[in-house]
């Protein structure tokens, strides 16, 4: 409990910080130690990231390469949040040709196209840089599970344990875990093994996308005609 209070009130002093110090260098150190602090206790601020990759802008020879690392790191687990490609803009691009950072831009690009398989294979070369940061690969599967279930109804149990990265008894358990809290259903298919049906939702039914379009609320056509008129 007094550690809770602890972390709260570090998170209100660093919000303080960027609310009233956003253009002073002198609060480099301190948002430095808040980027740790939120990789120790897997909390997460794009605000008081932003601020310091504005910081090293205007103080360059003060840059910590591990820092930017972990923050890329954290804005990776973010998505779908464009925050990677926000605090990527705020990055010199002759820091962006380093090998870590072109190994995270190269891992960015993995998710946004939703190649899981290749994202895990190149991670898998760089477990020095992702699992530095407590978290990561958690935060990826539930990157992974948001697409598929925007994408299909059905799945194979194989497609989703290449896009989760876990196999055997673990995908068991995950699975059991989705069912009882997720809705999802686990179907036998005929030679082809177990098949995964996910939640219908208007991305990957039609239907319900139709029937979500014609029922438009009243108060969204209340504010369109002062708009007409």
């Amino acid at each position: 409990m007094g550690r809770e209070r602890e972390a709260t009130k570090v998170a209100y002093t660093v919000e303080q910080l960027v609310a009233f110090n956003r253009y002073n260098p002198d609060i480099l150190p301190d948002l430095e130690n808040y980027v740790n602090d939120q990789v120790s206790s897997q909390t997460y601020s794009l605000d008081a990231n932003l601020c310091l990759l504005r910081l090293y802008q205007f103080e360059p020879e003060k840059m910590s390469s591990q820092i930017v690392a972990r923050i890329l790191v954290k804005a990776l687990m973010a998505m779908p949040a464009p925050d990677f490609s926000l605090c990527l803009f705020l990055i010199p691009e002759r820091v962006q040709m380093e090998e870590q950072f072109k190994t995270l831009i190269v891992l960015s690009h993995y998710l946004e196209t939703g190649r899981f398989r290749q994202f895990w294979d190149e991670a898998a070369k760089s477990r020095h840089i992702v699992e530095a940061v407590p978290g990561f690969e958690q935060a990826i599967q539930g990157y992974a599970v948001h697409v598929l279930s925007l994408t299909y109804q059905k799945i194979p149990r194989t497609v989703l344990a290449e896009a989760i990265n876990i196999e055997g008894l673990s995908l068991d358990k995950f699975l059991e875990h989705q069912v009882a809290n997720s809705g999802w259903v686990i179907e036998k298919s005929q030679g082809r093994g177990q098949l995964i049906v996910l939640p219908r939702n208007e991305f990957n039914d039609p239907a319900l996308k139709k029937n979500a379009a014609d029922s438009v609320p009243l108060e969204h056509i209340t504010r369109i005609f002062p708009i007409l008129s």
